[in-house]
């Protein structure tokens, strides 16, 4: 029997051009997957429909082309994505395992107290003010049309895998332990998008088979979560690699939301694809 082949996936969210950062993730999965010698997939990661705009996806396209990137067809959107996610949550909110919270971001941290204890992104855990809520009130506060998020109870979401140990394949590293319980009750669907970052990612890695996630190192704690549901769903868990970052003169991470100098432009002022494949090792 043959082993079973390698999928890479490179995963941008189009909220923004893309820049070196972008450039390295996506040379580095081409790489593996090359020497591997597997397969490589597209993901517009466009859940967010309102900053993820049709002009930035086909940017992204032709940034990729430029560097010389080919990808697998069909490229999966998960804009297009939405009642594969809905269905999911639904089938967790039957199991008892999320609830609707109508906290505002402002009475979250008044909640929370002055020092509280805060997940691996830096913000402040949920202190549970919306668990509890009956029915009755749910219902009642969905009707009038407050907002609300759709949480992930933690700790019933533990009891449901038995609150057995959970880990993950690292790359040099081995076996990571997880500890999904640093990121509390978590955000996994809003009442205007029916997922989030963490669920749809779990979901369309599964379904297009990914072996190999091959991702930035600010997304490594996020994997704590991202075992727990596999380990609910019953999905495989691929093998991780977390790459450093590349950083600007500051020592800061790129970003978009930092206004990092996109490839279009470094395009524009002359500099060539081999230049940004060789300046960033490749």
């Amino acid at each position: 029997m043959s082993a079973l082949q390698s999928v890479f996936r490179f995963a941008p969210s189009p909220n923004g051009y893309l820049h070196l950062g972008h450039a390295y993730s996506a040379l580095l999965n081409q790489q593996l997957a090359r020497e591997a010698v597997g397969r490589l997939l597209l993901r517009i990661e466009d859940i967010d429909v309102i900053r993820c705009r049709p002009e930035l996806v086909e940017a992204a396209f032709e940034d990729l082309d430029w560097l010389g990137i080919s990808f697998e067809q069909p490229v999966l959107r998960q804009s297009g994505e939405f009642n594969r996610y809905r269905a999911e949550v639904a089938r967790l909110h039957q199991r008892g395992l999320v609830y609707r919270c109508f906290c505002s971001r402002k009475e979250i941290q008044q909640a929370a107290g002055s020092d509280p204890p805060r997940d691996p992104d830096g913000a402040p855990c949920y202190p549970g003010t919306c668990r509890g809520l009956d029915a009755a009130t749910v219902r009642r506060r969905t009707e009038a049309g407050h907002p609300y998020a759709l949480r992930l109870d933690n700790a019933r979401a533990r009891e449901a895998i038995g609150n057995r140990a959970l880990s993950w394949q690292e790359w040099q590293e081995g076996e990571v332990p997880a500890d999904p319980s640093l990121w509390g009750d978590a955000v996994i669907a809003r009442k205007e998008t029916p997922t989030s970052y963490h669920l749809a990612v779990v979901l369309d890695d599964a379904m297009q088979g990914i072996t190999d996630v091959v991702r930035g190192r600010d997304l490594y704690f996020s994997t704590a979560l991202h075992r727990l549901l596999q380990a609910l769903i019953g999905l495989p868990a691929p093998r991780y690699r977390h790459h450093g970052l590349i950083t600007d003169a500051d020592g800061q991470k790129l970003a978009k939301s930092r206004a990092s100098t996109p490839l279009r432009q470094l395009r524009a002022e002359g500099v060539s694809a081999a230049d940004v494949r060789r300046s960033l090792g490749f």
